[in-house]
């Protein structure tokens, strides 16, 4: 058998700045062209989601009304806990992938922690049967409805008011209240989704709606399908960021390897990295390219492993205390700064690693700022997990 390919630098970001939709002739046309090339968008901030399809739309300025058509009319993009028990917006027809490759574990996990916690944090009071009949009593209340608030359910089915003690007697001793934690196990479960928000399309307070329904595969089939989508996404990746982005353990990772035969290549430092099978061939690197990217896009919470394209000094700047990634401003495959906006609405920017950026760089990122701020119009952002230098730099 013989070495395997070698797969530099320049040859990763040019597989990244097309296969992620970030090269001005790879963009997209539709929000689903977006999330199917990326696998999954994060969700966890709203704003995310637009900003980043933004960034990846041939034409932006529809950005939020073909957004909200596709997530909220069309429902070709479902928003759904996925993997890490982390909120995603996905290709409606992984719904059924990701919930078995991943949803089932945490979702019996998350159960088994709220009847826990509900009995020691009630006397014994809220049992496990008490709350499956209220879970049924509140499904059946949304499905009547529709979609619906968790104060519309509420009224509907007044027990899921019921509050407990979590932690007793614990320095993080705390109130909860069964309707905020029910919905978080439904929704890891599958049965219920996020629907259309109160407010904009930065705003978190969403309603609920019951879950479409999707046939049950087998977990080692879905982690293979998941598995395998992405690597024809992000690769070549190593091990440990799959891992890291899919939250399974390490030998379920390494059984989906295999199921779909990825092929090791040898990154540079001789690391050990897989693409998909039959995309072992060079990819040409495109034009250079700008790009302002959110806090939490999907292409640098894609992996663990950033170095190749973010020079490690930076990290402080651009990451919080959590390891929540920024707005961060890209140029032809690698991190070189951040953005963030004004309370007037300004777009700013900060290049932070000028090396070999020139002014043909520097007018491509002017460029990007304006366009997004075209876009976004009068509506304000800021990113739920702030960082130094966007904080910096939203003051003025």
């Amino acid at each position: 058998m013989g070495r395997p390919r070698h797969i530099g630098v320049p040859e990763r970001r040019a597989r990244l700045a097309v296969r992620h939709r970030l090269a001005v002739a790879a963009r997209a046309e539709r929000p689903e062209e977006v999330a199917d090339s990326l696998v999954a968008l994060h969700g966890t901030d709203p704003a995310t989601v637009y900003l980043a399809v933004g960034a990846r739309l041939a034409e932006c300025g529809a950005t939020v009304a073909e957004t909200e058509r596709a997530l909220y009319e069309d429902r070709t993009l479902v928003r759904m806990h996925g993997m890490r028990h982390t909120v995603f917006v996905f290709p409606s027809p992984l719904a059924a992938v990701v919930h078995a490759s991943t949803g089932l574990d945490i979702a019996a996990k998350a159960r088994a922690a709220l009847v826990k916690d509900m009995a020691a944090g009630s006397d014994g009071r809220l049992t496990g049967d008490w709350l499956a009949r209220v879970e049924e009593s509140a499904l059946a209340a949304l499905a009547r409805r529709g979609e619906a608030t968790v104060d519309e359910l509420t009224r509907d089915e007044p027990r899921l008011r019921e509050r407990f003690t979590y932690a007793a007697g614990k320095s993080y001793e705390a109130p909860h209240t069964v309707s905020s934690r029910l919905m978080r196990v439904l929704g890891v479960e599958g049965r219920v989704v996020r629907g259309r928000p109160l407010g904009s399309w930065t705003s978190s307070r969403f309603r609920w709606a019951v879950a479409p329904p999707h046939p049950a595969m087998p977990p080692d089939e879905a982690r293979s399908d998941l598995l395998g989508r992405w690597l024809t996404a992000c690769g070549p990746a190593t091990e440990a960021d799959l891992v890291w982005w899919t939250g399974w353990r390490v030998g379920d990772v390494r059984r989906a390897l295999s199921a779909v035969d990825a092929v090791a290549v040898l990154l540079d430092g001789g690391v050990t990295g897989y693409v998909a099978a039959g995309d072992e061939e060079p990819v040409a690197a495109p034009e250079p390219w700008a790009a302002l990217l959110p806090g939490l896009d999907p292409t640098p919470m894609s992996r663990r492993e950033r170095d190749w394209y973010l020079d490690p000094s930076l990290r402080g700047a651009l990451f919080d205390r959590s390891g929540n990634i920024g707005p961060t401003v890209w140029w032809d495959g690698r991190v070189i700064g951040g953005w963030a906006q004004r309370p007037d609405g300004e777009i700013v920017w900060r290049l932070m690693d000028t090396e070999g950026v020139g002014r043909e760089a520097r007018d491509a990122v002017a460029a990007q700022a304006e366009r997004l701020g075209e876009w976004v119009g009068a509506t304000r952002v800021t990113p739920r997990f702030r960082t130094p230098l966007e904080r910096e730099l939203a003051a003025g």
